[in-house]
């Protein structure tokens, strides 16, 4: 058998030439938001439940709940509901056979990410 010299690369597209594209990082953020609102859940149902309990669960939990922790985990919630929200909503049209053409999908990537911050920090601004 001859022996073949072996070219030196990676097996991969290396860091330095792969650009992730909008399309992927919006499909790993709708998992992502998916499965991060189980913190705010856990959260919320943690002090409804130790309001049912007593009241020393309860000020335990609502100082939990009203610390900057809780600010950040329910910001964070509403965001992610928000972006889980329309990224559904642009599943949809993509189920119906439109928008599936490259830069319709990233028009959409970005109207999901744009959108959901603009509608928390509206919701956040309509609640205080």
């Amino acid at each position: 058998m001859a022996d073949a010299k072996r070219a030196e690369r990676p097996l991969s597209p290396h860091l330095q030439i792969y650009r992730p594209q909008l399309t992927a990082i919006t499909s790993i953020l709708t998992r992502i938001t998916g499965n991060g609102l189980i913190v705010g859940v856990v959260l919320a149902v943690w002090w409804l439940l130790a309001a049912a309990i007593s009241d020393a669960h309860f000020a335990l939990a609502d100082a939990v709940a009203t610390s900057w922790f809780g600010d950040l985990v329910f910001t964070a919630s509403l965001w992610a509901i928000w972006y889980h929200y329309l990224a559904g909503l642009r599943h949809l049209y993509f189920d119906a056979g439109h928008g599936l053409d490259i830069p319709t999908a990233e028009k959409l990537g970005w109207a999901c990410i744009i959108g959901s911050v603009v509608l928390t920090v509206i919701t956040i601004l309509l609640v205080q």
